[in-house]
């Protein structure tokens, strides 16, 4: 599929085309997903600007993958996995890798820090609700379990990526303070 066109004008009835070519409002549940994943990788790109370039070209396959999930995601009841299932064992082991560089949390941490790590708390948060987007599109029609798998991974590297990004900037984590 090539896009040699921005602006069809086909969508300004509330509209838009899936990649099986149905079409579907814009404001049903599938959109969601896919605005939801999308902006996800959006942010997930903004963090990355900032980044090494070991932990970038990490996020720049992240993205790729996210890509591949909002393909499958925009073919209705597809049979066809468009994620890798070895991607979810990489996030896994780099989730493993980075925690056990970072001490134990005693307590929950204020998202925050400086700019790199505030961007990584967002897009982790940002993941957090694709996550529950694509949990309640899978209560309506099943998608592929490696998706939810993906997204559920992805979220926990997100946030001991941000707390190594702290514990490397100033060292300092923010602990909740109960009242």
């Amino acid at each position: 599929m090539r896009i040699t066109k921005v602006t069809t004008k086909t969508g300004d009835k509330g509209k838009t085309a899936l990649a099986d070519g149905s079409r579907v409002n814009k404001d049903s549940l599938r959109v969601h997903c896919l605005g939801s994943i999308d902006e996800l990788n959006s942010f997930i790109g903004f963090a990355a600007v900032l980044l090494a370039v070991k932990t970038k070209i990490d996020l720049k396959s992240i993205q790729n993958d996210l890509l591949n999930i909002g393909a499958e995601i925009s073919i209705p009841n597809s049979d066809r996995n468009f994620l890798d299932k070895d991607r979810i064992n990489y996030l896994e082991k780099e989730t493993q890798l980075i925690n056990k560089e970072l001490p134990p949390l005693k307590e929950f941490i204020l998202p925050g820090g400086d700019d790199l790590c505030s961007r990584v708390h967002i897009a982790r948060s940002i993941c957090r609700r694709s996550e529950r987007d694509l949990v309640m599109l899978n209560n309506e029609e099943q998608i592929s379990p490696e998706i939810l798998q993906y997204i559920n991974r992805l979220s926990d590297y997100l946030f001991v990526l941000a707390r190594l990004i702290s514990r490397s900037s100033d060292g300092k984590e923010i602990q909740w303070k109960r009242s």
